[in-house]
């Protein structure tokens, strides 16, 4: 038996095995077109505080890069679309941006992938054939910088390239077998790299026509009768973005690329459009990025693939006022640039806890019927004389205007003056007690610090990738070698 290839079998195998031990992850994006952007120094401090771990560059911004270093945190890099040309037409240009942007930086800061370019298919054609020659010198720099392996290259893409993305199991490329996309698939399959996918369930719904309900895209849990059905599977698709994830799939497979994962490099839904966007609203974006959190936090993947979990990030941290376009365009972000959250977040999909809290909230549950919640508000307002003020019309805690929401602020104020003396968070079986400070903008739940109010925003797992596969796969990759390397010899002795 062949060594390498008892070894490449072998840690296919262990891929597999490992992906589901480690768990989805929630990464985010960190967007520049801001007028008042915060110090690099700023930008990272403000993510440690949200504990978030994983970021995506769109460049590689010296200032971020150092203020990156020994952190903790890992970083995707980006080639902007204007140098993807000068990448792919000289070897040495490759060269040079990875021992400037990438070589010069590791290990201190924990650069992971790079992303070439941004949807660069769809948004500037003319450079679509030269795509792969950037990314492959782009690869055989960094293999001789011996980085290789611990830095991946992809080129996130959009949904564009898929005509008809529904029903999934019959969605393919807009492409040949000698396309530009072919050979990215290529690619990416021969050095164990990922699809980068951006997907937007909001241009999804908006662009639909009415096609699809909107609680679709925002991951609201559909009747029966109305559940989205793949007719030739009979897939049960509980949201638009799996479905759009499924459909990439399915895409690969139709030109015989089925090993290739998918991470999800773009997906959020914008707080605030203009008088034609009238989904781009506060509530819809809590409801989109809460449900997104605790889908991935699941860790499963789609119907065709339900042992890959579907990775991750959020677009975006702070919104780019800079950027050309409409409203909704300019308002993705989740974090104000002084660090506080647009909308409150609840983290309860997620099976991780937020460490070192001393403080528990009581919040309605994501579940909970409305009328339900609407009765323990009732009874937390009235005969629990919890201080209601603060959601009524035009105070802090008013927006988003939902019965989730104001009921968290009531239950929780309640519980907070009356627990020592044997109130519990119940509510008819409505509330959950969370260690997460649910406080966002200046709505300041009772009970929170001034030290960790604004913590929380994120699950501690909000992380990109080193590969597919998570944080700890440097050093699982080297004791995963040494089993499999042990296991082979036995092999091969017998």
């Amino acid at each position: 038996m062949n060594p390498d290839r008892c070894f490449g079998g072998s840690l296919l195998v262990l891929i597999g095995m490992f992906t589901n031990v480690l768990g989805a992850f929630i990464g985010i994006n960190i967007g520049t077109d801001v007028s008042s952007m915060p110090s690099a120094s700023e930008v990272v401090s403000i993510i440690k505080t949200h504990r978030i771990t994983h970021v995506r560059l769109y460049d590689a911004d010296s200032h971020m890069l150092k203020a990156l270093a020994d952190r903790g945190i890992e970083v995707t890099v980006g080639v902007t679309n204007e140098e993807v040309l000068g990448i792919g037409e000289s070897a040495s240009a490759a060269a040079a941006w990875v021992n400037k942007n990438v070589a010069s930086y590791v290990p201190s800061t924990n650069i992971t992938a790079i992303a070439v370019g941004s949807e660069v298919l769809t948004s500037i054609p003319h450079a679509a054939p030269i795509l792969v020659t950037a990314m492959n010198n782009l690869h055989k720099a960094l293999v001789a910088s011996n980085l290789n392996f611990q830095v991946k290259v992809s080129s996130p893409q959009s949904l564009d390239i898929i005509p008809e993305l529904f029903p999934p199991s019959t969605a393919a490329f807009n492409s040949s077998p000698n396309s530009t996309l072919y050979q990215l698939l290529q690619f990416l399959n021969n050095t164990n790299s990922y699809f980068m996918l951006n997907a937007y369930p909001y241009y999804g719904y908006t662009n639909g026509n009415g096609i699809f309900p909107i609680d679709y895209a925002l991951f609201k849990p559909l009747p029966s009768v109305k559940q989205i059905v793949d007719p030739n599977t009979l897939f049960h698709y509980n949201s638009m973005f799996d479905a759009m994830v499924d459909a990439t799939y399915y895409s690969m497979d139709a030109l015989n690329f089925s090993g290739i994962p998918i991470v999800v490099t773009e997906t959020g839904w914008p707080w605030q459009g203009g008088p034609n966007e009238p989904d781009a609203t506060v509530e819809n974006a809590g409801t989109f990025i809460n449900y997104l959190i605790r889908r991935v936090s699941n860790d499963s993947g789609p119907p065709s693939r339900p042992n890959i979990p579907i990775n991750t990030y959020i677009y975006e941290l702070f919104n780019e006022d800079k950027r050309p376009g409409p409203v909704s365009e300019k308002n993705w972000g989740v974090l104000y640039t002084n660090g506080t959250a647009v909308f409150p977040l609840s983290l309860s999909g997620s099976s991780q806890i937020m460490g070192n809290a001393t403080t528990v909230f009581c919040v309605a549950k994501d579940d909970a019927s409305e009328g339900k919640l609407q009765d323990g508000l009732n009874w937390a307002c009235g005969q629990g004389h919890a201080n209601c003020s603060v959601i009524q019309s035009g105070q802090p805690c008013y927006l988003p205007n939902n019965t989730k929401n104001h009921a968290s602020y009531a239950y929780n104020d309640y519980y907070q003056r009356m627990h020592t003396v044997g109130a519990t968070c119940d509510f008819g079986g409505t509330a959950t007690i969370t260690s997460n400070d649910p406080s966002y903008r200046s709505c300041i739940f009772t009970g929170s610090s001034n030290s960790s109010a604004r913590e929380g925003l994120l699950p501690p797992g909000a992380f990109g990738p080193v590969s597919p596969l998570g944080e700890s796969m440097k050093l699982l990759v080297s004791k995963v070698r040494y089993v499999i390397s042990a296991a082979c010899l036995l092999i091969i002795l017998l």
